[in-house]
């Protein structure tokens, strides 16, 4: 798969954009996490990260997939820029895939990308929109063709094992996942 981008607002949620950089980078993909603005970008808990790059340097090589974690005030700073919107459109249009999670989902249907699809947000952000052509969905991730989307931060690891899991297949996400010690494994 063509690089991931990872957009990182002020006031991303940091337990999403972390793990799921984190879980990704483990299954060597190529990530990539982009600030809106150069430096520093500080979390919704006041966690500041260094991106690896600035979102206009994105738009200028394939992107396979465009990865949103939630947050506030993060997802309306995603949703108020114009580059994510267009790193979303021409990443979907190129035939990659669009993610996000939280409140996130929110930005994709703003994009339009949420469309006659199936899809899940943390709770009532979704339903606040009264999308009229979305099946709001209960799951803790759900996929519709290259639309993923997942609830919060309670769900960022299973969300990033299906990220690695379509742009690496299952086997990837298995070597991954057996390396976590997550509770219920052999």
């Amino acid at each position: 798969m063509d690089r991931i981008v990872i957009p990182l607002a002020e006031g991303f949620e940091e337990l999403e954009a972390i793990t799921v950089t984190d879980l990704l980078r483990r299954a060597r993909l190529d990530v990539v996490t982009a600030g809106l603005a150069g430096g520093v970008v500080t979390g919704s808990r006041g966690t500041t990260v260094i991106p690896d790059t600035v979102i206009e340097n994105t738009l200028h090589y394939p992107v396979g997939m465009v990865v949103l974690p939630g947050g506030q005030p993060g997802s309306d700073n995603l949703d108020r820029d114009e580059r994510v919107h267009s790193l979303l459109h021409s990443t979907f249009s190129r035939g990659g895939y669009v993610a996000a999670i939280c409140a996130a989902p929110k930005v994709l249907a703003r994009a339009g990308l949420l469309k006659g699809r199936r899809a899940t947000a943390f709770p009532g952000v979704l339903e606040q929109m009264a999308l009229r052509d979305t099946a709001l969905c209960p799951e803790p991730v759900v996929c519709d063709d290259r639309v993923i989307t997942s609830r919060g931060p309670g769900t960022a690891m299973d969300f990033a094992l299906v990220l690695i899991e379509t742009a690496a297949g299952r086997s990837r996400r298995i070597e991954v996942e057996s390396q976590l010690q997550r509770s219920g494994q052999g």
